[in-house]
């Protein structure tokens, strides 16, 4: 096992120990859900071609952080005074639509946002505060407010800004239902407010004083939070939970996979010739498409059945989203954060959320970085590990930045905890 993928608790010494499939709980889970994903399918292809484009504006550090200015308007509506802590509630316009405007419906386009301050600091020249980004499901603020931003005040000093999501919350669309995210695109779109805003609001805390900054998120907000953290130009604590390199297998190969509408995206990728003929050209699932098609020629004749034909579109539909999802979403396609030896990620073993086999790993992507492991799954380690992902991590991440300005005696907590 790599120095840099570490078990954490209740392990074995095999990364690929789990059985195939992963947890049984993440499927049954999954089952149950009403959820359903992308029912108007893939979005309208001239946002896909623009949010494509826009993409490698945002892979580059230097071109991605010029698109928000370091005074960018935040503004601060209410301050609620506590025993333990002060909350203050705030929003901005999302820098995302004036980059791309038109592709972000006008309930998303103000970003909604809380932070959570200790009454008193455990430091006079430290003010650690971290932002924390919603997973799948997650609306409004309670449930990061209650299970991660208000422990690690308690148990480490460390503040939090919890953001809302767009297409959650106060930011979801009045026809969506619940997290049916109705296109492909949005992923995209929201990855990219998510990138911007998170500028915006590391931006504010510089100048209010507060630092080590950090970021942090569980699943799909895990995999936000691991984006974002590309485009910030200074050591930045990145603490990504039950995520992973991209998001393609957790469309394509993971337990949500089954809550997709793929005859739906298999007759609109067949309908309109733009998918095929120009999206497919801009992404890397034209390699995937061209390979399929030479298979298909070379094993199955003219007279093939039905049944072969439907499989083979079926593989089509599913190699163009596997292509636009590691095309917006991989992190071999964005800049390296800039100390990756702050990046702690922790995982799930028998994770069925987001499977990891034939993935390129986080420490390949991010030489420094280090991986930790649950022996759970999706489900059971967001239920059962909230306090490991506080105690190793967090101590760990916030910890050694500031062992590494050689002050750690002025921030206790964080440093004589470390050693987890």
């Amino acid at each position: 096992m790599k120095e840099s993928e570490k078990r954490v608790v209740n392990d074995d010494n095999s990364l690929s120990s789990a059985k195939k499939g992963g947890s049984r709980l993440d499927h049954v889970y999954r089952s149950i859900l009403q959820t359903k994903f992308f029912n108007k399918g893939w979005g309208k292809p001239d946002n896909l071609k623009r949010l494509f484009e826009f993409r490698k504006v945002m892979a580059n550090r230097e071109s991605c952080y010029q698109l928000v200015h370091k005074d960018y308007p935040v503004t601060i509506t209410k301050e609620n005074l506590g025993s333990d802590y002060n909350m203050l509630e705030g929003h901005l316009l999302s820098p995302f639509v004036t980059h791309l405007p038109g592709i972000l419906p006008k309930e998303a386009e103000v970003a909604h946002f809380q932070v959570i301050i200790p009454k008193k600091w455990n430091s006079d020249h430290y003010k650690p505060i971290c932002l924390h980004l919603a997973g799948t499901g997650d609306h409004g603020f309670w449930r990061r407010r209650q299970l991660m931003a208000k422990p690690l005040i308690k148990e480490a000093g460390i503040a939090a800004i919890i953001l809302e999501n767009p297409f959650y919350g106060l930011r979801k669309p009045k026809d969506q239902v619940r997290s049916n995210l109705h296109n492909v695109s949005d992923i995209f779109v929201m990855g990219g407010c998510l990138m911007l805003e998170s500028l915006v609001l590391f931006h504010w805390c510089e100048r209010n004083g507060y630092g080590p900054l950090g970021i942090t998120g569980m699943s799909m907000g895990g995999h936000m939070a691991s984006l974002a953290a590309t485009n910030w130009p200074k050591p930045l604590v990145l603490v990504p939970c039950l995520s992973w390199s991209t998001a393609s297998p957790v469309f394509t190969e993971g337990v949500m996979s089954s809550s997709i509408d793929w005859q739906l995206l298999q007759s609109q990728y067949f309908a309109d010739e733009v998918f095929k003929e120009e999206i497919n050209k801009m992404v890397g699932s034209g390699e995937y498409a061209f390979r399929a098609g030479q298979h298909f020629a070379k094993h199955y004749p003219q007279n093939c059945s039905k049944e072969v034909l439907t499989k083979w579109r079926e593989d089509e539909a599913l190699n163009f989203m596997r292509g636009i999802m590691d095309e917006c979403t991989h992190l071999r396609n964005f800049d390296i954060p800039v100390d990756t030896s702050l990046i702690i990620a922790v995982c799930a073993r028998k994770d069925a959320y987001v499977p990891r086999e034939g993935c390129m790993s986080l420490t390949d992507i991010w030489p420094g970085a280090e991986v930790r492991y649950v022996n759970a799954g999706h489900v059971s380690a967001y239920l059962l590990y909230q306090h490991t992902f506080r105690l190793v991590a967090f101590y760990n991440g916030y910890g050694g930045i500031v062992n590494r300005t050689c002050v750690s005696h002025l921030c206790p907590s964080l440093a004589s905890k470390q050693k987890v």
